[in-house]
């Protein structure tokens, strides 16, 4: 049902994560991007009201539950930067948090929750035009190897390092 992942689930140590099936995002690589020499990313920052608001992060969010993670990071990716998606080439997935179970203590909340990751090209290489929704301060391509220089949101920069190397050795 469209819009039914909308809602908390567990996480340990009595926190919470935004999404009833699990969230996705788009880790969405420009390999050659206009007036650069290294592969870019697209990334998102958060509005002030959103959770973990001011940080920089991928396009994404909560899966529903008729939803792979491929199919809710590309919703989400439309929704937040307008991309089109005939213009994103998936190549893989990389579950980067979780999944956390459900908590006996709180039956309020769903559990088996997970992020995943959604590893895309552009198509032919080059940026594209996007623009960001009321859940974003603003949208920017920011080089592979920077992307630590941005104040990112905690989970994404404990998956950077990892993502880095799974799309260095994708584009080999």
């Amino acid at each position: 049902m469209i819009g039914d992942g909308n809602g908390w689930s567990a996480a340990p140590r009595g926190a919470k994560v935004w999404g009833r099936f699990g969230a996705a995002g788009l880790f969405l690589v420009a390999q050659r991007p206009t007036g650069g020499d290294e592969p870019e990313v697209l990334l998102q920052h958060r509005a002030p009201w959103t959770a973990s608001g001011g940080t920089w992060a991928l396009p994404g969010g909560a899966r529903d539950s008729h939803e792979t993670p491929v199919d809710a990071a590309l919703r989400e990716a439309v929704e937040e930067t307008a991309v089109d998606p005939a213009a994103v080439e998936v190549l893989d997935t990389q579950v980067t948090a979780g999944p956390f179970a459900a908590d006996p203590e709180r039956p309020e909340l769903c559990g088996d929750w997970s992020y995943t990751c959604v590893l895309a090209l552009t198509v032919g290489g080059d940026r594209l035009l996007v623009t960001h929704n009321d859940e974003a301060l603003e949208l920017a391509w920011v080089p592979l190897s920077q992307l630590e220089t941005r104040n990112l949101l905690p989970a994404f920069a404990a998956a950077v390092p990892v993502l880095r190397e799974r799309v260095l050795g994708l584009l080999r």
